[in-house]
């Protein structure tokens, strides 16, 4: 039997009566405690707006080097604008990831520009508002999920070190078959919402211990649990492995790019258990969490 993550409707939702939201509430809490995945249809997301992002995202990486790297400037949780290929690393992983990619932050943060490109830098913004909103809903329908308040995360989300990560990953023909373009990790924020993917490649560790690849419609979203998200619930909802593999044959000498929005709270917000298994998971505020985790990977 061929597996596949949990596809759930997001107008059920964002439209729905109280009915259509609270199943939609309690299949997302399902998903998330089985797979820590999700896809997700009907999101709302102007898809023009994707298109566009994803343009200008190969552009951008099309850049000379020098240019590219003019465009990184220390800031919160890593840095903003663009890191370089072979700087990040998997924790617990010694080589390199075959990727660079470009940060976007709050707008209240200083931004890098690239005067070369100015449309890479507006449409970025825009995506990182849209994805942001949308992030904010899926996380009361979380809350909800847990019989807690729809709003629990709202004052501690707003305004918050979110990342919308603009991926590429180069060409790599003759990388070895285990070279990992992503290696095996698990995400550090709340939430995940990654924005399709130019190709093939991302999968997903079940409990069974089989790769599950996931393959989600242009149209759709990929969401997934944070390992802050999981601390916060004792474990109820699972941070999973995932990886990203190179292709075989020919679709190694083509480029991938990817746009995940990292959801993450302001750095005060306490992560401390409040369900689950809570004498597993450490208490800690959220700042305390990243320092640490960006330690592992290379990033600080």
């Amino acid at each position: 039997m061929n597996k596949a993550i949990p596809l759930l409707n997001a107008a059920d939702f964002l439209q729905g009566d109280e009915q259509g939201r609270a199943q939609f509430a309690s299949d997302l809490r399902a998903a998330f405690e089985q797979y820590g995945f999700i896809t997700l249809e009907n999101h709302g997301l102007d898809e023009s707006l994707i298109e566009s992002a994803y343009g200008q995202a190969e552009q951008f990486f099309a850049l000379p080097t020098s240019v590219k790297t003019a465009t990184s400037i220390p800031g919160v949780g890593g840095n903003f604008g663009y890191t370089p290929f072979g700087q990040e690393h998997a924790k617990d992983e010694t080589r390199a990831d075959l990727k660079e990619f470009y940060h976007f932050a709050q707008r209240h943060y200083e931004q890098p520009t690239c005067p070369q490109q100015p449309d890479f830098v507006e449409k970025g913004h825009a995506l990182y508002s849209a994805l942001e909103e949308l992030a904010g809903s899926l996380l009361q329908a979380v809350a909800l999920s847990l019989e807690l308040d729809g709003d629990y995360f709202e004052s501690h989300v707003q305004g918050g070190n979110s990342i919308l990560r603009v991926l590429h990953y180069p060409p790599a023909p003759d990388a070895p078959d285990d070279a990992p373009r992503a290696g095996s990790h698990e995400d550090i924020n709340l939430i995940t919402l990654l924005v399709g993917s130019s190709a093939d490649g991302l999968e997903v560790l079940d409990r069974d211990g089989d790769w599950i690849p996931v393959r989600a419609h242009s149209k759709h979203l990929t969401v997934n649990v944070g390992d802050m998200l999981q601390n916060l619930t004792g474990g109820t909802l699972r941070s999973t492995t995932h990886r990203v593999v190179l292709p075989a044959g020919d679709g190694r000498k083509t480029s991938r790019f990817s746009l995940p929005f990292f959801l993450h709270p302001k750095g005060e917000m306490p992560l401390d258990p409040i369900m689950g298994d809570r004498g597993a998971y450490p208490c800690w505020s959220a700042r305390a969490f990243l320092d640490h985790r960006l330690n592992e990977i290379g990033l600080k």
